[in-house]
């Protein structure tokens, strides 16, 4: 059995779509550093796919000390089942004390299995990331009972120390074409990978046609729009503003609009420059998910909605009156 105390390095796994690294991965870095510091151990990246040596540099210039590469011609898509298999082969040769990866789709499909494979514990969803220095613990914290309180979780006993980590709460890792790092190639085989599930399309959500997770400006509707009909005045607004449609979970749950849009504690975290909250009364489940915003606007009838005290600017009164008018003077300018 290895000891716990052959465990070292906090290791970030580099999400890539489309040929190009999540933005995720970057905030992961910057956090990582921060706490390989405070270890006093080396920060590393870990890449899986196929053509991805473009990939591994920007992981370098990033911030990674070291960057494991893991490449083969069958990797081109990402199938849980054959990623997981080579992530569990990556911490039995490397021994990480400490593994972030997002809190994404991939994230959540993908280390869960990791997790049972390594046989050590995952802390999902978290905020935040703290060491224990008195014993080196990673203290995670997530929000917990619906959002009402944040718990801290510890893995004392197994490892490495797993957390997937929301998109958005740590500022990214500043890039430097300068920055030296070195590149290992970790050998993949053909028993790594799933012969049984195949990838057969991407099929992309034509509803969302700007990433909300990446938006300077959201938009978002909530049940005070009464019905999906009048989710057009949140469309027509947005879109003169150049931003994203966003909504709250009951939204969604009705069936209004697709999952793809939903912020808050179990949809998106999001951090714009502007959030306008249009028909959202503001339970602590959609604060969770966008209080972080630079500038925040709420319109609602209800001058005691719990959205108006995160808001920087808070508009009482009727949406179907404000929105329109709003829309109109911003389409002038």
């Amino acid at each position: 059995m290895t000891e716990l105390n052959e465990y070292k390095g906090v290791m970030i796994y580099g999400e890539h779509a489309h040929g190009k690294i999540e933005p995720v991965t970057f905030e992961l870095i910057a956090k990582g550093r921060q706490l390989a510091k405070t270890l006093g151990v080396e920060t590393i990246a870990v890449v899986i796919g196929n053509n991805i040596d473009e990939m591994a540099n920007e992981l370098i210039y990033r911030g990674a000390d070291r960057v494991i590469k893991a490449s083969f011609d069958k990797l081109d898509h990402f199938i849980s089942t054959s990623y997981s298999n080579i992530m569990a082969g990556i911490i039995e040769k490397y021994k990480p004390e400490i593994i972030l990866a997002g809190s994404t789709t991939t994230g959540r499909a993908l280390f869960p299995r990791v997790a049972v494979k390594v046989r050590t514990g995952l802390t999902a969803d978290c905020t935040e990331l703290e060491i224990d220095e008195k014993d080196r613990k990673l203290l995670q914290t997530r929000p917990a009972a619906g959002g009402t309180i944040m718990a801290t979780i510890v893995c004392p006993n197994t490892r490495p120390q797993m957390a997937t980590v929301r998109h958005k709460v740590f500022k990214e890792a500043e890039r430097d074409e300068n920055r030296k790092g070195t590149i290992e190639i970790f050998e993949v085989n053909s028993g790594m990978i799933d012969a049984v599930t195949v990838f057969k399309q991407f099929v992309k959500d034509e509803t969302q046609t700007i990433n909300l997770t990446e938006a300077d400006i959201i938009v978002s509707g909530g049940r005070g729009l009464k019905c999906p009909e009048h989710f057009k005045l949140i469309e027509e607004l947005a879109n003169v503003m150049g931003g994203a449609v966003g909504a709250s979970r009951p939204v969604i749950d009705e069936g209004w609009l697709p999952y793809s849009h939903q912020v808050g504690q179990t949809g998106k975290t999001v951090s714009a420059k502007i959030y306008v909250a249009i028909g959202i009364s503001g339970a602590i489940q959609h604060l969770a998910g966008m209080k972080s915003s630079d500038t925040i606007i709420a319109i609602n009838k209800d001058p005691n909605a719990p959205i108006f005290q995160v808001a920087d600017y808070c508009i009482v009164g009727d949406l179907f009156q404000i929105v329109p008018m709003l829309t109109k003077k911003l389409k002038k300018i």
